[in-house]
């Protein structure tokens, strides 16, 4: 069997990975707070997901893994938007509204997510499913003695947990000089964090034993997964964004609700995106969403590649530059495996680089060995693994004709309009002109008995496979002319 290796964020080493149950591998990755479209960042962490679920289900088999990816729908920005509709005259109510949001922004992710190339967990929980969960472990945590409310509100006792920080490895009074965290005067250390907190009207709530209130962000998770997973799993993760506080509150809250189960053994967090060279920020007009890629008629399947093409350890530069090339290697690859039936196992060399902390970049180098030595099916079956080359549409990857291509077929039809005019046919010359015209190729004769070609619009790739299917039509219909020169 192979040997899956990991980097584990909490021990700053790469290990070989032991299931805890090798039939039933689990794994939490932190999804989206639904509120808005998914930008680009927020894609890195499915895809790192997505290909390491893939690879644990082909070393381990397909129904040995199971895997948890939440949406939070409870939040701050989910209301305002909610309140802005209601003030907008919409009849529904506060609720309706909240479920209007977040219904049309999971649908949304999934359509973006989707386009990806990456499969789907195989549960998606919503916090407000589980609110019934977190006030249980929150009550919980107060009878052990790590939790304390305070004025409607609920917070952590991050002191009464000695390995709080050990995830970021840094010490709670490091985290209070540097961090910056909220001021309350309920608060015993202004390191702790809610667990609980009041709602009015304006808001949603639930009846809780400290007064109607909403949960935390924390303790979303840290209920989800032990519901769904248990308190004890294999991987968590998500973006090196949310390793402080989100993933050093979870390991607290979860470990000192379940102290001898161990919450997550290892811990996977991939770096964050870069806009060629910058960081992605609205301020810097470089902010996009997955969408607005897929809208500009960047395909999936080439936002995919680029993803993987570093490593999820390493920040991420999204150029044109390298989009473009994604395009044309994979436009190679599709009509290199065209017609062919994948092989039965994936190449080694693939499995094994994968294998190897998801070492995305020595596997598409192996993709790239493969389709030079002409391997098709190795390449296909291997390609698939990495979410690639998947079933589908990929008309976008036809090959697409070149400017000299196009030229080189205007010219034939120029050369029948000039022979039309010296043979003094001008009705079928004017016929065969007007054609190419409706075409956007103007034709007109030189002084010096050449014939000059404008192309009245631009080239771009989706002229170019419009005016090829024209030009096809005429020389059909001109045929019989092209015999006569």
């Amino acid at each position: 069997m192979t040997q899956i290796r990991l980097t584990n964020t909490r021990t700053r080493t790469k290990e070989d990975f032991v299931p805890i149950d090798a039939a039933n591998v689990r794994l939490y990755l932190c999804g989206p707070t639904v509120y808005d479209r998914a930008h680009l960042g927020n894609a890195r962490p499915v895809l790192v997901f997505d290909l390491l679920v893939r690879l644990l289900r082909h070393v381990y088999g397909a129904e040995a893994v199971t895997y948890v990816r939440n949406f939070t729908d409870v939040d701050d920005k989910i209301n305002a938007e909610a309140q802005r509709r209601r003030a907008a005259g919409s009849p529904l109510s506060l609720e309706e509204l909240i479920a209007e949001r977040t219904d049309e922004t999971i649908a949304w992710y999934h359509a973006d997510m989707d386009a990806l190339g990456a499969a789907r967990p195989d549960h998606e929980p919503r916090a407000t499913a589980y609110v019934a969960q977190m006030i249980e472990m929150t009550a919980d945590l107060i009878a052990k003695g790590h939790a304390y409310a305070a004025e409607g509100h609920v917070l952590f006792d991050v002191r009464s947990f000695p390995d709080y920080g050990k995830l970021s490895g840094r010490s709670v009074d490091d985290m209070i000089a540097g961090a910056r965290v909220e001021v309350a005067p309920f608060k015993r250390d202004p390191m702790d964090f809610v667990l609980w907190k009041p709602s009015d009207a304006d808001v949603p709530g639930w009846d809780s034993p400290w007064g109607r209130g909403r949960p935390g962000w924390h303790i979303e998770c840290s209920a989800m997964s032990a519901a769904l997973l248990g308190p004890h799993f294999d991987i968590h993760g998500g973006g090196l964004d949310l390793q402080f506080p989100h993933h050093e509150n979870e390991i607290a809250q979860s470990c000192c609700a379940h102290p001898q189960a161990g919450f997550a053994n290892v811990w996977l967090h991939n770096e964050m995106l870069q806009v060629e060279g910058k960081k992605m920020s609205k301020s810097l007009g470089n902010f996009f969403t997955v969408r607005d890629l897929l809208d500009q008629g960047v395909p999936g399947e080439v936002i995919r590649f680029v993803m993987l093409s570093t490593h999820y350890r390493k920040p991420m530069d999204w150029t044109d530059e390298k989009a473009e090339q994604a395009r044309i290697t994979l436009s190679d690859w599709h009509e290199l495996v065209l017609g062919v039936e994948p092989a039965e196992f994936p190449a080694e060399k693939v499995v094994d680089a994968l294998a190897d902390d998801l070492n995305t970049s020595a596997a598409i180098t192996a993709l790239h060995e493969l389709a030079k030595s002409n391997r098709p099916s190795e390449l296909l079956t291997s390609a698939r693994l990495m979410g690639l080359l998947l079933p589908g549409d990929y008309g976008w990857a036809a090959k697409q004709p070149s400017d000299s291509d196009i030229a080189k077929r205007v010219q034939e039809l120029g050369n029948i309009w000039f022979k039309l005019r010296a043979e003094k046919d001008y009705q079928a010359a004017d016929l065969l002109k007007n054609e190419l015209l409706q075409a956007s190729v103007r034709l007109s004769a030189v002084k010096d008995g050449s014939i000059r070609v404008d192309f009245l619009t631009p080239t771009t790739p989706a002229w170019a496979s419009e005016i090829i299917a024209k030009l096809d039509a005429l020389e059909m219909k001109w045929s019989s002319h092209f015999k006569k020169l």
